[in-house]
Protein backbone atom coordinates (compact mmCIF):
# COMPACT_ATOMS: atom_id res chain seq x y z
CA UNK A 1 0.00 0.00 0.00
CA UNK A 2 1.11 3.58 -0.58
CA UNK A 3 -0.21 6.95 0.52
CA UNK A 4 -2.49 7.26 -2.49
CA UNK A 5 -4.76 4.74 -0.77
CA UNK A 6 -5.09 6.90 2.37
CA UNK A 7 -7.86 9.49 2.50
CA UNK A 8 -7.28 12.81 4.22
CA UNK A 9 -6.94 14.13 6.81
CA UNK A 10 -4.70 11.40 8.20
CA UNK A 11 -2.00 11.04 10.83
CA UNK A 12 1.27 9.75 9.38
CA UNK A 13 4.09 8.34 11.47
CA UNK A 14 7.63 7.91 10.15
CA UNK A 15 8.70 4.77 11.99
CA UNK A 16 12.41 5.22 11.31
CA UNK A 17 12.39 8.69 12.87
CA UNK A 18 10.24 7.68 15.84
CA UNK A 19 12.35 4.59 16.55
CA UNK A 20 15.50 6.72 16.37
CA UNK A 21 13.98 9.08 18.95
CA UNK A 22 12.99 6.15 21.17
CA UNK A 23 16.53 4.76 20.93
CA UNK A 24 18.01 8.19 21.78
CA UNK A 25 15.89 8.60 24.92
CA UNK A 26 16.37 5.01 26.06
CA UNK A 27 20.11 5.24 25.46
CA UNK A 28 20.49 8.44 27.46
CA UNK A 29 18.53 6.87 30.32
CA UNK A 30 20.89 3.89 30.33
CA UNK A 31 23.90 6.21 30.22
CA UNK A 32 22.66 8.03 33.33
CA UNK A 33 21.43 4.92 35.14
CA UNK A 34 17.77 5.93 35.36
CA UNK A 35 14.63 4.12 34.27
CA UNK A 36 12.32 5.34 31.52
CA UNK A 37 8.57 5.34 32.15
CA UNK A 38 7.24 7.25 29.10
CA UNK A 39 3.98 9.14 29.13
CA UNK A 40 1.16 7.46 27.21
CA UNK A 41 -0.92 10.62 26.77
CA UNK A 42 1.45 11.73 24.01
CA UNK A 43 0.41 8.93 21.64
CA UNK A 44 -2.45 6.94 23.28
CA UNK A 45 -1.48 3.95 21.12
CA UNK A 46 -0.62 0.57 22.63
CA UNK A 47 1.62 -0.51 19.74
CA UNK A 48 3.85 2.50 20.41
CA UNK A 49 3.91 1.77 24.14
CA UNK A 50 5.06 -1.76 23.37
CA UNK A 51 7.85 -0.41 21.15
CA UNK A 52 8.99 1.79 24.03
CA UNK A 53 9.00 -1.16 26.44
CA UNK A 54 10.88 -3.30 23.91
CA UNK A 55 13.49 -0.51 23.78
CA UNK A 56 13.97 -0.60 27.54
CA UNK A 57 11.11 1.32 29.21
CA UNK A 58 10.18 -0.26 32.55
CA UNK A 59 6.49 0.61 32.27
CA UNK A 60 4.19 3.42 31.25
CA UNK A 61 2.98 6.70 32.73
CA UNK A 62 -0.55 7.84 31.90
CA UNK A 63 -2.79 10.75 32.77
CA UNK A 64 -6.17 9.08 33.19
CA UNK A 65 -7.62 5.90 34.65
CA UNK A 66 -9.23 5.15 31.27
CA UNK A 67 -5.79 5.13 29.66
CA UNK A 68 -4.55 2.70 32.32
CA UNK A 69 -7.48 0.38 31.56
CA UNK A 70 -6.55 0.39 27.86
CA UNK A 71 -2.92 -0.41 28.72
CA UNK A 72 -3.97 -3.31 30.94
CA UNK A 73 -6.20 -4.64 28.15
CA UNK A 74 -3.07 -4.72 25.97
CA UNK A 75 -1.08 -6.66 28.58
CA UNK A 76 0.94 -3.69 29.87
CA UNK A 77 0.69 -3.89 33.66
CA UNK A 78 3.35 -1.66 35.27
CA UNK A 79 1.48 1.65 35.15
CA UNK A 80 1.88 4.98 36.92
CA UNK A 81 -1.21 7.19 36.84
CA UNK A 82 0.39 10.60 37.35
CA UNK A 83 -2.84 12.03 38.66
CA UNK A 84 -5.17 11.89 41.63
CA UNK A 85 -7.92 9.24 41.44
CA UNK A 86 -10.78 10.76 43.39
CA UNK A 87 -14.39 9.78 44.13
CA UNK A 88 -16.26 6.48 44.50
CA UNK A 89 -16.86 5.89 40.77
CA UNK A 90 -13.21 6.12 39.81
CA UNK A 91 -11.93 4.32 42.91
CA UNK A 92 -14.26 1.39 42.20
CA UNK A 93 -12.79 1.18 38.68
CA UNK A 94 -9.27 1.41 40.09
CA UNK A 95 -9.93 -1.46 42.50
CA UNK A 96 -11.18 -3.58 39.59
CA UNK A 97 -8.14 -2.66 37.52
CA UNK A 98 -5.82 -3.84 40.31
CA UNK A 99 -6.94 -7.41 39.60
CA UNK A 100 -4.98 -7.32 36.33
CA UNK A 101 -2.38 -4.56 36.65
CA UNK A 102 0.17 -3.27 39.16
CA UNK A 103 -0.95 0.35 39.25
CA UNK A 104 0.72 3.24 41.05
CA UNK A 105 -1.38 6.33 41.76
CA UNK A 106 -0.42 9.84 42.78
CA UNK A 107 -1.79 11.51 45.90
CA UNK A 108 -1.51 14.96 47.45
CA UNK A 109 -4.08 14.92 50.28
CA UNK A 110 -4.95 12.83 53.32
CA UNK A 111 -8.60 12.81 52.22
CA UNK A 112 -7.70 11.03 48.98
CA UNK A 113 -5.40 8.65 50.85
CA UNK A 114 -8.27 7.64 53.12
CA UNK A 115 -10.67 6.95 50.28
CA UNK A 116 -8.07 4.92 48.39
CA UNK A 117 -7.41 2.87 51.53
CA UNK A 118 -11.13 2.26 51.93
CA UNK A 119 -11.07 0.47 48.57
CA UNK A 120 -9.53 -2.42 50.47
CA UNK A 121 -6.93 -3.63 47.95
CA UNK A 122 -3.17 -3.35 48.03
CA UNK A 123 -2.07 -0.32 46.08
CA UNK A 124 1.23 1.45 45.40
CA UNK A 125 1.13 5.20 46.04
CA UNK A 126 3.48 8.07 45.23
CA UNK A 127 3.19 11.60 46.57
CA UNK A 128 3.03 14.39 44.02
CA UNK A 129 5.36 17.20 45.07
CA UNK A 130 4.99 20.79 43.89
CA UNK A 131 8.49 21.74 42.78
CA UNK A 132 7.48 24.86 40.87
CA UNK A 133 4.66 23.89 38.54
CA UNK A 134 2.12 25.31 41.01
CA UNK A 135 -0.76 23.08 39.96
CA UNK A 136 -1.40 20.05 42.17
CA UNK A 137 1.05 18.61 44.68
CA UNK A 138 2.25 18.80 48.27
CA UNK A 139 4.86 21.42 49.15
CA UNK A 140 8.38 19.96 49.42
CA UNK A 141 9.96 18.79 52.67
CA UNK A 142 7.98 18.35 55.88
CA UNK A 143 4.51 18.27 54.23
CA UNK A 144 5.66 15.33 52.07
CA UNK A 145 6.88 13.46 55.15
CA UNK A 146 3.59 14.16 56.92
CA UNK A 147 1.60 12.69 54.05
CA UNK A 148 3.94 9.69 53.89
CA UNK A 149 3.25 9.14 57.59
CA UNK A 150 -0.47 9.28 56.84
CA UNK A 151 -0.16 6.70 54.06
CA UNK A 152 1.77 4.40 56.41
CA UNK A 153 -1.27 4.25 58.71
CA UNK A 154 -3.06 2.06 56.15
CA UNK A 155 -1.67 -1.48 55.77
CA UNK A 156 -3.09 -1.96 52.26
CA UNK A 157 -1.37 1.16 50.90
CA UNK A 158 2.32 0.99 50.04
CA UNK A 159 4.12 4.31 49.95
CA UNK A 160 6.82 3.87 47.32
CA UNK A 161 8.06 7.33 46.48
CA UNK A 162 7.57 10.81 45.07
CA UNK A 163 6.97 12.40 41.68
CA UNK A 164 6.92 15.86 40.13
CA UNK A 165 7.20 17.71 36.81
CA UNK A 166 9.53 20.70 36.50
CA UNK A 167 7.61 22.23 33.59
CA UNK A 168 8.51 25.78 34.60
CA UNK A 169 12.07 25.02 33.43
CA UNK A 170 11.06 23.62 30.05
CA UNK A 171 10.66 26.85 28.08
CA UNK A 172 13.79 28.62 29.35
CA UNK A 173 15.90 29.45 26.29
CA UNK A 174 19.20 30.01 28.09
CA UNK A 175 20.54 26.48 28.49
CA UNK A 176 22.66 27.22 31.56
CA UNK A 177 19.65 28.74 33.33
CA UNK A 178 17.43 25.89 32.15
CA UNK A 179 19.83 23.32 33.58
CA UNK A 180 20.09 25.25 36.85
CA UNK A 181 16.30 25.60 37.19
CA UNK A 182 15.81 21.89 36.41
CA UNK A 183 18.40 20.93 39.01
CA UNK A 184 16.84 23.19 41.64
CA UNK A 185 13.33 21.83 41.06
CA UNK A 186 14.40 18.20 41.08
CA UNK A 187 16.58 18.95 44.09
CA UNK A 188 13.40 19.80 46.01
CA UNK A 189 11.98 16.43 44.96
CA UNK A 190 15.04 14.38 45.89
CA UNK A 191 15.41 16.25 49.21
CA UNK A 192 11.79 15.35 49.98
CA UNK A 193 12.58 11.72 49.16
CA UNK A 194 15.59 11.83 51.50
CA UNK A 195 13.45 13.36 54.26
CA UNK A 196 10.99 10.48 53.88
CA UNK A 197 13.83 7.98 54.12
CA UNK A 198 15.12 9.71 57.25
CA UNK A 199 11.62 9.34 58.72
CA UNK A 200 11.80 5.58 58.16
CA UNK A 201 9.95 5.25 54.87
CA UNK A 202 11.13 3.15 51.96
CA UNK A 203 11.48 5.29 48.83
CA UNK A 204 12.06 3.32 45.64
CA UNK A 205 10.59 5.75 43.11
CA UNK A 206 11.70 9.32 42.47
CA UNK A 207 9.96 10.19 39.21
CA UNK A 208 10.35 13.44 37.28
CA UNK A 209 11.21 14.85 33.90
CA UNK A 210 9.58 15.42 30.56
CA UNK A 211 10.41 16.24 26.97
CA UNK A 212 11.13 19.88 27.77
CA UNK A 213 13.94 18.99 30.20
CA UNK A 214 15.14 15.74 28.66
CA UNK A 215 18.76 16.90 28.36
CA UNK A 216 18.98 17.63 32.08
CA UNK A 217 16.33 15.79 34.14
CA UNK A 218 17.83 12.33 33.94
CA UNK A 219 21.28 13.39 35.10
CA UNK A 220 20.10 14.79 38.45
CA UNK A 221 21.32 12.80 41.49
CA UNK A 222 18.58 10.78 43.17
CA UNK A 223 16.18 10.49 40.23
CA UNK A 224 15.15 6.88 39.59
CA UNK A 225 12.91 7.35 36.54
CA UNK A 226 11.83 9.95 33.98
CA UNK A 227 8.50 10.33 32.21
CA UNK A 228 9.67 11.75 28.84
CA UNK A 229 6.90 11.15 26.30
CA UNK A 230 6.30 13.64 23.49
CA UNK A 231 9.93 13.65 22.34
CA UNK A 232 9.26 10.55 20.27
CA UNK A 233 7.24 12.81 17.92
CA UNK A 234 8.79 16.24 18.65
CA UNK A 235 6.08 18.61 17.46
CA UNK A 236 6.35 22.36 16.82
CA UNK A 237 5.62 23.22 20.47
CA UNK A 238 8.54 21.13 21.67
CA UNK A 239 10.83 22.34 18.86
CA UNK A 240 10.09 26.07 19.13
CA UNK A 241 9.22 26.55 22.79
CA UNK A 242 11.29 23.85 24.50
CA UNK A 243 14.26 23.76 22.12
CA UNK A 244 14.06 20.03 21.36
CA UNK A 245 16.15 19.18 18.29
CA UNK A 246 15.05 15.58 17.61
CA UNK A 247 13.57 14.51 14.25
CA UNK A 248 9.86 15.27 13.83
CA UNK A 249 8.22 11.92 13.17
CA UNK A 250 4.46 12.67 13.16
CA UNK A 251 2.65 14.63 10.44
CA UNK A 252 -0.90 15.29 9.26
CA UNK A 253 -1.61 14.51 5.62
CA UNK A 254 -4.00 16.96 3.93
CA UNK A 255 -5.38 17.63 0.44
CA UNK A 256 -5.44 20.98 -1.34
CA UNK A 257 -9.12 21.65 -2.08
CA UNK A 258 -9.04 25.24 -3.31
CA UNK A 259 -6.68 27.84 -4.86
CA UNK A 260 -8.86 30.98 -4.97
CA UNK A 261 -5.89 33.13 -5.96
CA UNK A 262 -2.12 32.71 -6.59
CA UNK A 263 -1.18 33.27 -2.93
CA UNK A 264 -3.96 31.37 -1.15
CA UNK A 265 -3.96 27.62 -0.52
CA UNK A 266 -6.88 25.91 1.20
CA UNK A 267 -6.65 22.34 2.53
CA UNK A 268 -9.20 19.95 4.00
CA UNK A 269 -7.82 19.90 7.52
CA UNK A 270 -8.67 22.36 10.26
CA UNK A 271 -9.07 22.51 14.01
CA UNK A 272 -10.95 19.21 14.10
CA UNK A 273 -7.82 17.40 12.89
CA UNK A 274 -4.87 19.43 14.18
CA UNK A 275 -4.67 21.56 17.30
CA UNK A 276 -3.36 25.10 17.63
CA UNK A 277 -3.52 25.65 21.42
CA UNK A 278 0.20 25.30 22.21
CA UNK A 279 1.60 25.96 18.75
CA UNK A 280 0.53 26.32 15.14
CA UNK A 281 1.11 23.43 12.71
CA UNK A 282 3.87 23.87 10.12
CA UNK A 283 3.35 23.05 6.45
CA UNK A 284 6.12 21.03 4.78
CA UNK A 285 7.46 21.32 1.22
CA UNK A 286 5.46 24.37 0.18
CA UNK A 287 6.58 27.84 -0.94
CA UNK A 288 7.30 30.30 1.91
CA UNK A 289 4.16 30.91 3.99
CA UNK A 290 3.22 34.37 5.23
CA UNK A 291 0.38 33.21 7.49
CA UNK A 292 -1.70 30.20 8.45
CA UNK A 293 -5.31 30.33 9.61
CA UNK A 294 -7.31 27.38 10.94
CA UNK A 295 -11.08 27.09 10.89
CA UNK A 296 -13.12 24.05 11.90
CA UNK A 297 -12.65 22.04 8.69
CA UNK A 298 -10.05 24.03 6.72
CA UNK A 299 -6.55 25.43 6.92
CA UNK A 300 -5.80 28.54 4.88
CA UNK A 301 -2.22 29.30 3.91
CA UNK A 302 -1.28 32.70 2.54
CA UNK A 303 1.96 32.43 0.57
CA UNK A 304 4.57 35.18 0.64
CA UNK A 305 4.53 35.38 -3.18
CA UNK A 306 2.27 34.12 -5.98
CA UNK A 307 2.83 30.49 -6.89
CA UNK A 308 1.25 27.95 -9.23
CA UNK A 309 2.00 25.22 -6.72
CA UNK A 310 0.70 23.43 -4.81
CA UNK A 311 -2.18 22.60 -7.14
CA UNK A 312 -5.74 21.49 -6.34
CA UNK A 313 -5.59 17.81 -5.44
CA UNK A 314 -1.95 17.92 -4.25
CA UNK A 315 -1.13 16.50 -0.81
CA UNK A 316 0.53 18.63 1.88
CA UNK A 317 1.88 17.38 5.20
CA UNK A 318 1.86 19.46 8.39
CA UNK A 319 3.94 18.95 11.52
CA UNK A 320 1.47 19.17 14.44
CA UNK A 321 1.58 22.23 16.66
CA UNK A 322 1.16 20.01 19.73
CA UNK A 323 0.79 16.24 19.46
CA UNK A 324 -0.83 15.78 22.89
CA UNK A 325 -3.89 17.72 21.71
CA UNK A 326 -3.81 16.44 18.12
CA UNK A 327 -3.46 12.68 18.58
CA UNK A 328 -6.92 12.21 20.17
CA UNK A 329 -8.60 13.92 17.19
CA UNK A 330 -7.80 10.89 15.01
CA UNK A 331 -8.96 7.28 15.06
CA UNK A 332 -5.88 5.85 13.35
CA UNK A 333 -2.15 6.36 12.83
CA UNK A 334 -0.70 5.33 9.48
CA UNK A 335 2.77 3.96 10.21
CA UNK A 336 5.25 4.36 7.35
CA UNK A 337 8.61 2.78 6.63
CA UNK A 338 10.62 4.39 3.82
CA UNK A 339 7.44 6.04 2.57
CA UNK A 340 5.47 2.78 2.39
CA UNK A 341 2.61 1.83 4.70
CA UNK A 342 3.76 -0.78 7.21
CA UNK A 343 0.74 -0.70 9.53
CA UNK A 344 -2.39 1.21 10.46
CA UNK A 345 -2.79 1.45 14.25
CA UNK A 346 -5.88 2.40 16.18
CA UNK A 347 -5.41 5.27 18.61
CA UNK A 348 -6.55 2.84 21.27
CA UNK A 349 -7.05 5.31 24.11
CA UNK A 350 -8.84 7.92 22.00
CA UNK A 351 -11.64 9.43 24.07
CA UNK A 352 -10.36 7.88 27.32
CA UNK A 353 -10.61 11.07 29.34
CA UNK A 354 -12.31 9.65 32.45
Amino acid sequence: MNLDSIDTPALLLDLDKMEANIAFISGRCRDHGVNWRPHFKSHKTTQIAKKQIAAGAIGVTCAKLGEAEVLADAGITDILIANQIVGPLKIARLMKLLDRADVIVSVDSKENVAELAAGGKKLRVVIEVNTGMNRAGVEPGAPVVALANEIARYPNLRFCGVMSWEVHAAAIADQALKEKTTAEAIGLLTASADACRAAGHDVSIVSAGGTGTLLYCMQQPGVTEVQIGGAIFNDEHYRLHFGVALPQSLTILTTVTSRPNPTRVVVDTGRKAMSWDAGMPRALDVPPVASLKLSAEHAQLELEAPSATPKIGDRIQFVPGYTDTTIHLHEDIVALRSGKIEAVWKVTARGKIK
